[in-house]
C-alpha cells in the first residue's frame, strides 16, 4: 500500500542516533582464531580479521544523512510480503502461526482484561521476505594441513560458530541497521516483459541497459548503496509451486559487478536473487557464496517492486533493520522504500 506521510526532522535524527548506537565493535575472536592462516577470501581486506558485520559497515552516519535527503515527498512503499500460512517456502521449510486459546488470557483484574499471544514456529530467518545474514552460507574446503573444514564469512570455521542454540559467531545480530540509498534495477521493464522467463540469467548488459533506460548513471552508484533487481517474479507469489520453480536472476558476472561497486546489500523479487539453476550445472548457489561468504554483501529475498516500477521510483531512501536474533542465520522484516 502506498502511504503519503512526511518524515519529520526528529524522525530523521532518531534514525541517525539508532545507527550510531548499533555501531559498537563486534566481540573479538579467540586467540586460536586470531592466529588462523589467511585463506582465499579472508581476512576481510577492508574491515579486518575480527569483522562480523560485513558490508553493513558501509552504513555510516554520513551515508544515512545522504540517504535521508532522498525522502522529499514522504511517499512510503511496502516492498516486502506479509507472513502467512501458504506463502511460498523453499524446500521443506515451514511457517506456522497459532493463537493459543482465544482469548489466550482469561479475564483478570477488576477491569476484566483479556488478550491474545501468538506462537510462531518457523525457520524464522529463512522464510517469506527474508534477509540472509553472515552465518548463512559457507563452503567446504580442504585446508593447507589436509583437514576438511566448513568455512564462512571472514574465514570463520564451523567449529568456532556452531551451537544447537544459535551461532556463536556471525549471527544476524552482528549486522548493523541498513539505512541507505536504494536503487531499483528494473530488468523486466528493460526487457519489455511482465516477467522474465524461468532460469534466465540477467547479464551485465541487461543491468546497464536497465539503468540507462531509467536515467540512472552507473558511475553514480556509491559505496554502501543497496541494489535491487526486479524480475517480475512477485507476480507468482500466490502460486507457490510456480514461484519456487527455476527463477531468473543474476549470475556471477553481475555479482562481481556488485562487489566492485561496494554495495551494502542486494535484493530481488525472487527467492534467491540469483538464477536457478546456475548455467554451470556443477555450481549450487555460487552468487550467495560470492556476495555473502566472500564479501559480506547481504541478500534480501522475496520482495515486491510493482509500485516502485509503476511510478518510476528507481532511487529512494531504503530502511531495513534485521531483527537482532542472537545466533540466527537470517531475519524476517518489513523493508521500506521512501521518496
Amino acid at each position: 500500500m502506498l502511504m503519503n506521510k512526511l518524515l519529520t526532522s526528529s524522525f530523521k535524527g532518531l534514525i541517525v542516533v539508532l545507527l550510531l548506537l548499533a555501531s559498537a565493535p563486534p566481540v573479538a575472536r579467540t586467540a586460536s582464531a586470531q592466529t588462523r592462516e589467511e585463506g582465499p577470501w579472508w581476512p576481510n581486506p577492508t574491515w579486518g580479521a575480527e569483522d562480523q558485520a560485513g558490508a553493513s559497515n558501509w552504513i555510516t552516519a554520513e551515508k544515512v544523512l545522504e540517504a535521508l535527503s532522498l525522502a522529499t515527498s514522504g511517499a512510503v512503499y511496502e516492498i516486502g510480503h506479509p507472513y502467512e500460512r501458504g506463502m511460498p517456502l523453499y524446500g521443506d521449510r515451514s511457517f506456522t502461526l497459532l493463537i493459543p486459546g482465544s482469548p489466550t488470557y482469561e479475564a483478570f483484574g477488576s477491569n476484566r482484561l483479556v488478550g491474545h499471544d501468538e506462537f510462531v514456529c518457523a525457520e524464522l530467518g529463512q522464510v517469506g521476505t527474508q534477509f540472509d545474514g553472515p552465518g548463512h552460507i559457507g563452503q567446504r574446503l580442504t585446508m593447507a594441513d589436509g583437514t576438511i573444514q566448513d568455512i564462512f564469512y571472514n574465514g570463520v570455521p564451523l567449529e568456532e560458530m556452531k551451537s544447537p542454540y544459535g551461532l556463536r559467531k556471525l549471527g544476524v545480530e552482528r549486522v548493523k541497521p541498513i539505512i541507505t540509498r536504494g536503487i531499483l534495477v528494473d530488468v523486466a521493464g528493460y526487457k519489455g516483459v511482465g516477467r522474465l522467463a524461468s532460469g534466465y540469467e540477467v547479464t551485465l548488459e541487461d543491468v546497464r541497459g536497465a539503468l540507462a533506460r531509467q536515467g540512472v548513471d552507473e558511475s553514480g552508484i556509491r559505496t554502501g548503496d543497496a541494489l535491487f533487481f526486479r524480475y517480475g517474479w512477485s507476480d507468482l507469489w500466490s502460486d507457490p509451486g510456480r514461484y519456487n520453480e527455476d527463477p531468473p536472476g543474476i549470475g556471477l558476472e553481475v555479482a562481481r559487478w556488485v562487489i566492485e561497486r561496494q554495495a551494502s546489500m542486494v535484493g530481488s523479487d525472487s527467492w534467491t536473487t540469483e538464477v536457478v539453476p546456475n548455467p554451470d550445472p556443477g555450481l549450487a548457489f555460487p552468487v550467495h557464496q560470492e556476495l555473502i561468504m566472500k564479501n559480506g554483501i547481504f541478500n534480501l529475498e522475496n520482495l515486491v517492486f510493482e509500485e516502485l516500477a509503476a511510478e518510476g521510483a528507481y532511487e529512494f531512501l531504503f530502511i531495513f533493520a534485521p531483527l537482532p536474533l542472537v545466533g540466527a542465520t537470517g531475519s524476517p522484516g518489513r523493508p521500506i522504500a521512501i521518496r
